[in-house]
């Protein structure tokens, strides 16, 4: 799908012209000038996302020990409970662990073997994780525009993103601090800006808005029944076409709909 995209551009006409092609044109004008070394590229990038997540929770696993070092002067656990605390010889594996499991599983393996491009939406989500967990929100905020301008549904990680570094910043999550509304402010600003960059700059290259509706509309229309490893093509090749576009608002809202009591319920426990 990626060559006909590029020969289409080759040949002067929109790949978006017809309803084949639904990437990025970032990564299309990308992958024109890596095209004969696809293969290396997408190897690189997974390696890539696995160093990535291995130093994400690493660092998760720092963060987590000197707070738990903290509550303890504080006496904030139970006497009880203290043989069931995490020590760092027992964490000391995890993060090779989970980067092993990234590396061995067969999803990433066989998506890597078909040169798919959801091997560089996972690692610009593994650099988002990295940033937040690091307390980077402009890389944060940069990284999780790349990541929804690649393929719209990170976006619901953007209420996650914030909350956690308004806490690793000890900003008080509270609606009436001015601190919380100035970060909040700011990291949506850059994330939106960043947004709007990527957005732009694919309209400069193209000439055309055509990008948008094959993009992020198939994402949302769902237009496309061929058997994947997903539930969505199943699902809407048994119902009547007459209910398709019900369904298809429910199944979307399902996906975006948790974000936020999930978000309040954080509120709560601040």
């Amino acid at each position: 799908m990626m060559v006909e995209g590029m020969a289409l551009l080759d040949l002067g006409v929109s790949p978006y012209s017809g309803d084949v092609f639904h990437e990025t044109p970032l990564i299309v004008y990308l992958f024109h000038f890596l095209v004969d070394y696809a293969e290396i590229v997408f190897m690189i990038t997974d390696a890539l996302t696995a160093v990535t997540l291995y130093l994400a929770v690493q660092e998760y696993n720092k963060l987590m020990f000197k707070k738990q070092k903290l509550l303890l002067e504080l006496k904030k656990y139970p006497q009880e409970g203290h043989e069931l605390l995490r020590v760092p010889t027992e964490m000391y594996y995890v993060p090779l662990k989970v980067s092993l499991f990234y590396l061995l599983n067969p999803y990433t393996v066989l998506s890597c073997v078909a040169k798919s491009t959801c091997v560089i939406n996972n690692a610009v989500i593994a650099l988002f994780i990295l940033a937040t967990v690091k307390g980077s929100p402009l890389l944060s905020a940069v990284f999780l525009s790349l990541a929804t301008y690649q393929s719209l549904y990170p976006v619901t990680l953007l209420p996650p993103a914030l909350l956690y570094l308004l806490q690793k910043e000890f900003v008080p999550v509270k609606m009436k601090s001015t601190g919380f509304w100035l970060f909040s402010c700011q990291y949506c600003s850059i994330y939106l800006g960043s947004l709007c960059v990527l957005v732009c700059h694919s309209f400069f290259l193209l000439n055309s808005w055509d990008f948008i509706p094959s993009i992020y509309g198939f994402i949302l229309s769902v237009p496309d029944l061929t058997p994947n490893i997903g539930l969505f093509w199943y699902f809407f090749a048994e119902i009547f076409e007459h209910f398709s576009l019900f369904f298809v608002c429910i199944f979307q809202i399902n996906v975006f709909f948790y974000t936020l009591p999930l978000t309040i319920n954080t509120f709560k426990c601040y």
